[in-house]
């Protein structure tokens, strides 16, 4: 995909080495869709040919208001696709395994400014693929998977207990309450929370010192190669089962009324088929 085409993202290169990817949908809160992630996807590739490119930032537009909102399918939306990226879209790949692998395999460095809500994929990609991650004050996340009677994703159903501990880890995705930034901190899923105004700054700040003169890029690359290698089996078959529930669940009268319900703005009633 060429990247002077994107939709869903605004993508850009400094000569610095930063290169920043913002979440460009306001109109949707930052909602990703199966285009995103296509888009995602080019940006990695780019980066990867680009030996000036080193680090990159993960940020949500500031009109949404939010880092991102989860997740968004739509038969309008699809349509409006262009059609030679469109026949390329997986839609059986629900939890995007190949762009999650994608990124577990890139060595470059990737930190996450959480400048809003993030919720679903919103921040179980950040949590999944990102190196660092930076949020503001008035940030915060929910794992809403369970009111919709679906799945988490992105790896998360290992990661997540991998950051908190099995206990914690079903209380959170049981529920899917919100969370918010502080307390996010307080779990090990932010690096570090700022008021809005200092996230940026600060988050380019630390991107540079992970790029020479500063940062030994190399030492880095390795660090996090390392770090990765012994968990990308465990990744792999994660993201194959989650792919497999989702499968099922999407197909249950749960999910069907999950959805009948965020549409008629109520709290659904669940019969556990």
């Amino acid at each position: 995909m060429n990247i002077s085409d994107f939709q869903d993202i605004i993508y850009e290169k400094e000569k610095n080495g930063i290169c920043t990817l913002t979440f460009n949908r306001p109109e949707r809160r930052n909602a990703i869709s199966k285009l995103t992630f296509v888009e995602i996807e080019a940006v990695l590739d780019d980066m990867v040919q680009d030996k000036n490119a080193k680090v990159l930032i993960m940020t949500g537009c500031k009109e949404a208001n939010a880092f991102s909102s989860g997740g968004y399918v739509s038969k309008d939306y699809t349509a409006s696709i262009p059609r030679k990226i469109r026949t390329k879209l997986d839609f059986s790949d629900i939890v995007e395994k190949k762009l999650i692998m994608k990124f577990w395999n890139f060595s470059k460095p990737v930190i996450a400014a959480i400048n809003g809500f993030a919720i679903g994929v919103g921040i179980t990609l950040p949590l999944t693929v990102a190196d660092l991650i930076y949020a503001s004050e008035d940030a915060w996340v929910a794992f809403y998977f369970v009111k919709r009677a679906i799945m988490p994703e992105s790896g998360s159903s290992f990661l997540i207990p991998f950051y908190v501990g099995f206990q914690k880890a079903k209380e959170i995705l049981y529920f899917g309450d919100k969370i918010t930034a502080q307390e996010a901190k307080r779990l090990g899923f932010f690096n570090k929370v700022l008021p809005s105004d200092a996230l940026m700054p600060y988050v380019r700040e630390q991107a540079l010192r992970l790029i020479p003169p500063k940062g030994p890029s190399l030492s880095i690359k390795l660090m996090k190669k390392t770090m990765h290698d012994y968990f990308r089996v465990i990744l792999s078959n994660t993201l194959d089962l989650e792919n497999k529930g989702d499968m099922n669940v999407i197909k249950s009268y749960d999910f069907r009324e999950s959805v009948k319900a965020l549409g008629e703005k109520r709290d659904p009633i669940f019969i556990g088929k």
